[in-house]
């Protein structure tokens, strides 16, 4: 374990990051920049006198707990992580054993500048982790619901009410399909060890037989389609323009509905955030 070095990047990483970025109010007297000590410990669930040891380089070697709450209080890259373990274990981070959930803020900030467009961002298990107020619209607003029905493939395929939903048109949803089994079967090979994982994979091949023939199709090569034919309740078929981002570090996709200047869909797409989700009528 090499302390002073810890102490160093501790710091640094510590320092790097302002009181909003993690929902602290600022407040008066902050004679260095960054977060204060007591403010990263309580992050990452420790004592401010176990961290302070860990920065004036006189601490115990901290327990894979720790690290793992430092990681997320300092908000670390996956590079981060892995030199924060190597400084602090001489070995490198057991590998994550399931898909990651946290949204950088900077993506949040980024659903939340896209007014016009239907954005979302999806765990590596489909799961619908954050969504701006024109995806509610035009989807559902998945925050109102449970977590285990936040998942847009328990949505699609299991939920008894899709026929009612249509969110994709016919063609689309075969597109879908076929795409989301791609995913989910390299999902189920990065996180072997994952019950919700297994858990959803079991639940669609015995719940679903379109999802159960889309996963012995065994396809590899198939990519998202650039546009979607949606079907909504109120202001019927839309077809819209469908850009996926990847975040690799987060092992998540953030999915963009976007409609042609001047067409039919960016009317209707302009009605969809005067209506809302209050008149949608989704079963949800």
């Amino acid at each position: 374990m090499d302390r002073r070095e810890l102490a160093r990047f501790l710091r640094s990483r510590r320092e790097r990051i302002a009181p909003a970025d993690v929902g602290l109010p600022a407040g008066p007297r902050r004679r260095t920049p960054g977060l204060r000590r007591e403010e990263v410990a309580q992050l990452a669930y420790i004592s401010t006198e176990y961290y302070t040891r860990l920065e004036q380089a006189r601490g115990p070697r901290p327990s894979r707990e720790v690290l793992a709450g430092l990681t997320r209080a300092l908000r670390l890259s996956d590079a981060e992580r892995a030199h924060l373990h190597y400084l602090a274990a001489g070995a490198p981070p057991a590998p994550p054993s399931g898909p990651s959930r946290e949204v950088r803020p900077s993506i949040l900030d980024l659903l939340r500048r896209l007014p016009n467009a239907a954005a979302l961002v999806l765990s590596a298990a489909y799961e619908v982790i954050a969504h701006n107020d024109l995806a509610a619209a035009l989807l559902e607003d998945f925050s109102a619901l449970p977590r285990r029905e936040r998942n847009f493939l328990r949505r699609t395929f299991l939920d008894s009410r899709v026929g009612e939903r249509q969110w994709y048109s016919r063609s689309g949803m075969d597109t879908f399909g076929r795409t989301a089994a791609r995913h989910l079967r390299a999902a189920a090979a990065r996180y072997p060890n994952d019950p919700e994982v297994a858990t959803l994979v079991n639940d669609l091949l015995t719940g679903s037989a379109e999802f159960a023939r889309l996963w012995a199709a065994y396809e590899m090569s198939v990519g998202p389609a650039p546009h979607k034919t949606f079907r909504h309740p109120l202001i019927g078929p839309i077809t819209l323009n469908c850009d996926v981002l990847d975040i690799a570090d987060r092992d998540q996709r953030v999915v963009i509905y976007t409609a042609d200047p001047g067409s039919p869909a960016e009317e209707a797409l302009r009605l969809l955030s005067v209506i809302g989700t209050q008149r949608m009528g989704v079963p949800g």
